[in-house]
């Protein structure tokens, strides 16, 4: 672990190989699981907001969902996160001709409807963040649904944190960023 500014990070993102692999995983991270995307507090405004025009980008099932759960929902443990459908996945999917999960969100971006990418906690994965009072940790989740992006990671010698650079700066800054390197550098040596 190391310091950089108010956070705590794990040296496995620097360390561990990782490139997302769409077309070996389908998009399973949107689908497995037993919870939503989790959420910030100041996305909660955001996916109200972006909602109606992200709704025509969704399937039925989601739409159905997010209505009656709403854009977000708060969980017994009082974690905020992206509604599921049916309990399954997060009612942002939507898949494409090869059903690979993709995200509604990001689809209504990439359309020019929205100018918000997605959730961070995805737009991060495989790095988790969690708050606490005085700092933040920046780890490293390992799920074996993501087996073939390390693979791929490692075959292209991307470390996590290169791959995941544009939300790590969207999250912390680019000067942050910027420090990340300098220590990634000096880590490798």
């Amino acid at each position: 672990m190391f310091q950089i500014g108010k956070t705590i990070v794990s040296e496995d993102i620097l360390e561990k190989d990782f490139v997302c692999n769409l077309s070996a995983c389908k998009g399973e991270c949107c689908i497995a699981g037993d919870a939503g995307a989790p959420l910030d507090d100041d996305e909660v405004a955001i996916m109200n907001d972006i909602y109606p025009k992200v709704k025509p980008f969704l399937r039925q099932e989601g739409i159905e969902a997010i209505e009656k759960q709403g854009a977000t929902i708060t969980t017994d443990f009082g974690d905020l996160e992206t509604p599921l459908v049916n309990g399954a996945e997060c009612a942002y999917v939507v898949f494409d001709e090869k059903k690979t999960a993709l995200c509604g969100i990001e689809a209504a971006y990439i359309a020019g409807e929205i100018t918000w990418k997605k959730p961070l906690s995805c737009h991060l994965y495989p790095i988790r963040i969690q708050n606490y009072s005085s700092f933040s940790a920046v780890n490293y989740h390992s799920w074996s649904i993501c087996d073939d992006a390390c693979a791929l990671g490692e075959e292209l010698q991307v470390p996590t944190y290169k791959f995941l650079k544009e939300p790590l700066i969207r999250k912390f800054g680019e000067k942050w960023y910027e420090e990340l390197q300098t220590i990634a550098e000096n880590h490798t040596k």
